[in-house]
């Protein structure tokens, strides 16, 4: 007989708990406890084979367009 299981967990079923999370997810980020990937490109004309890219897993964390100039 073979058997298979699936497991996992609904964010909502912890929504009482977010602001806690994000306070604590914060710290972790602030002191370097984690740490996070973003790939930004610049421009709306990247968007087409950005797309292409994230498909083939050729980008490395959050795929960011950046379509405006960066304000001060």
């Amino acid at each position: 007989m073979k058997r298979a299981r699936m497991q996992g967990f609904l964010i909502f079923d912890y929504a009482p708990c977010f602001a806690e999370g994000l306070a604590a997810l914060t710290e972790w980020v602030r002191t370097g406890s984690i740490r996070y990937r973003e790939d930004i490109l610049e421009g709306i004309e990247h968007a087409p084979g950005s797309i292409a890219r994230l498909y083939r897993g050729e980008n490395l964390g959050k795929r960011i367009i950046r379509i405006a100039p960066e304000y001060p």
